[in-house]
Formats: C-alpha cells, sequence, structure tokens
C-alpha cells in the first residue's frame, strides 16, 4: 500500500482483512439499512375517550377524528355516552373507556358539557377507587376540534402531554383567520 506524507492508510474494503475471500468488490454491497420503528405499529400509544351527554355523538366525533386522522393503524379511541336513563354521562361507562384505550402510556379524556366534565374531574379524582389506568388526564378543550387534535397526535405517536397540548392548543385557533373579536 502507498504510503504518503500527511495521509492516512486507506484500505480499501475489498483488501481489509475481515472481507469475505473469493468475491469480487463489484459484487459486494452491503445491504441497505431497513428502518425499523422503534416500537410495533399500534402498540405503546396514547389511548383517547370521547365522553358526550349523547352516544350517537360521541361515535360520531371518534368516526370523523378516526377518519381525519387518516391512518390504516390509529391510537386506540373510545366513544362513551349517554346514561342507562338516557342521555347524560355514566362514570362506569367513562371508566370501561379508559380501561379499554389503556396501552401503557396514558389515556387522554374529552367531554362535550358540563356534566360530562363534572363527571370525567370527579372520576379522574379517585382514579385508583374506579380502576382507572394511570395515567388519566383531562383535556379542557373543545369536544370536535380537541378530539380530532388528540387522535392525531396520539395516532402519531405522541406522548400524553403532546396529545394534551395539542387538543389544549384548540382553543386557540380562531375560525375566522384573524384575531378574535
Amino acid at each position: 500500500m502507498d504510503r504518503r506524507a500527511g495521509t492516512r492508510d486507506v484500505i480499501p474494503i475489498s483488501d481489509a482483512p475481515s472481507a469475505p475471500t473469493g468475491v469480487a468488490p463489484a459484487t459486494r454491497s452491503a445491504p441497505a439499512p431497513v428502518p425499523r420503528p422503534s416500537r410495533p405499529a399500534g402498540l405503546g400509544r396514547v389511548g383517547v375517550v370521547l365522553v358526550s351527554h349523547s352516544e350517537e355523538l360521541a361515535l360520531a366525533v371518534r368516526t370523523l377524528a378516526l377518519s381525519l386522522a387518516r391512518s390504516e393503524d390509529p391510537s386506540p379511541v373510545a366513544a362513551t355516552g349517554g346514561s342507562p336513563d338516557g342521555l347524560g354521562t355514566s362514570a362506569v361507562l367513562v371508566a370501561a373507556a379508559a380501561r379499554r384505550v389503556d396501552q401503557g402510556h396514558g389515556v387522554a379524556v374529552l367531554s362535550d358539557l358540563d356534566g360530562a366534565v363534572s363527571t370525567v374531574l370527579a372520576l379522574i379524582a379517585d382514579a385508583d377507587e374506579h380502576g382507572l389506568p394511570f395515567p388519566v388526564r383531562f383535556a379542557d378543550a373543545p369536544f370536535v376540534e380537541g378530539a380530532v387534535a388528540a387522535v392525531a397526535t396520539a395516532t402519531a405517536g405522541g406522548d400524553l402531554t403532546a396529545v394534551l397540548d395539542a387538543a389544549e392548543e384548540t382553543f386557540r385557533q380562531h375560525k375566522t383567520g384573524g384575531p378574535h373579536m
């Protein structure tokens, strides 16, 4: 090998001691690196629970949020609403929904009206008593816009803080495109 002053020794890969023998340099190529996800798709994401006074409304918002997330492998999203008496909010149904979507990375809960908000906040305050997964957090956000942002962020792999921030950021987005009057 030719050594020149001021240069480092460079050994062609075909001459390296670890190179396979009997293979021409032109036919030896390293395989292209295969990108590997840091976790299997669909596992380890934040779950989202949508709570409404109306089961039909909760299901419709779930459908909208999932369709706008545009993923064949979305974050788990549960919709719950109503009570055994009809309209209202059932703490039992909310707790069951939170357990259903839990994948070990937290659950974000959004709700529509004051009664649902009160039920969710009371449920979270006594999370252990109600068997809620840990952590469960309430997103203080508009129901539809917050749900869309939360589901999109959770589907993209955002952590619980990112999901809550995305949902709550929708409060600051004005629908007129300009300053809110």
